[in-house]
């Protein structure tokens, strides 16, 4: 059995939902995280999670749409960590790639997020690129009060910033970038990466992993990434996946029967 713990169920376009549900199912799928990135989106994923007994949802404002965000948006967030089904404070975090938000804006919007989390008691799902330093620096202030830490997604980022995690009681999520051939990097932190401290996502409609890349991505492909992270590491899969099973349970434990 796998849990998908991080895909955007909303932007999924090339097949009817039904048709993704069922495929999910027939994949060995049994529980899905859709997340919040933006103000446009935070009702639809919550929605998704009150039509579908396996979905499941979290809110927060990615640091691509930190300029956007209101005080409407965070009070959102908090009151709704109330719900049975939303899981986590997320997507939030920084990303100095792309910069579609100021620095300054997105280090204040982390802020403010990752004490909803702390003040609501949720684990969070974090996005970091080339800021590794900054994400280190906040990350700082606020793990020892993030009771259920949390995960660090689709991790694209150097090994320093991935013992660091590690060291403060993250989970770390990997997807489809791990079958992609110039990953060497993202690959070499899966070996580093301890089985008790893994998860799987696919971060769909983006990422799809080999041999599907061309295609959208979908969450019924998360058994792909998976087989890799077996062979990257040398382990049994069937034990791996069981492992991984329970992390998941563990980082969100709100999936828990």
């Amino acid at each position: 059995m796998f849990i998908e713990t991080h895909c955007h169920l909303d932007y999924l376009k090339a097949e009817p939902l039904e048709e993704i549900r069922k495929k999910i199912s027939e994949a060995g799928i049994t529980k899905v995280i859709t997340i919040g990135v933006d103000p446009q989106n935070l009702d639809k994923v919550k929605e998704l999670s009150e039509n579908y007994d396996e979905v499941y949802f979290t809110q927060g404002i990615h640091p691509h749409d930190a300029k956007e965000a209101t005080d409407l948006e965070f009070e959102k967030i908090s009151t709704r960590a109330a719900l049975k089904k939303m899981v986590a404070v997320g997507e939030i975090g920084l990303d100095y790639h792309y910069n579609n938000s100021p620095p300054d804006i997105q280090r204040k919007q982390f802020e403010r997020q990752l004490q909803i989390a702390v003040d609501q008691d949720l684990p969070v799902v974090i996005h970091t690129r080339d800021a590794e330093e900054d994400t280190k620096s906040i990350l700082k202030n606020f793990s020892a009060h993030l009771k259920k830490k949390g995960v660090i997604h689709s991790f694209t980022s150097r090994i320093d910033l991935a013992e660091f995690v590690l060291s403060e009681g993250f989970y770390i999520g990997f997807n489809g970038i791990i079958t992609f051939k110039k990953a060497e990097n993202v690959q070499e932190v899966v070996r580093i990466t301890p089985t008790n401290r893994l998860l799987f996502e696919t971060d769909s409609p983006f990422l799809t992993p080999v041999p599907h890349r061309g295609k959208e991505n979908a969450p019924y492909y998360l058994p792909l990434v998976a087989s890799k992270i077996a062979e990257l590491k040398s382990c049994d899969l069937e034990a791996l996946t069981k492992e991984v099973f329970d992390n998941s349970l563990k980082c969100f434990s709100k999936l828990s029967p």
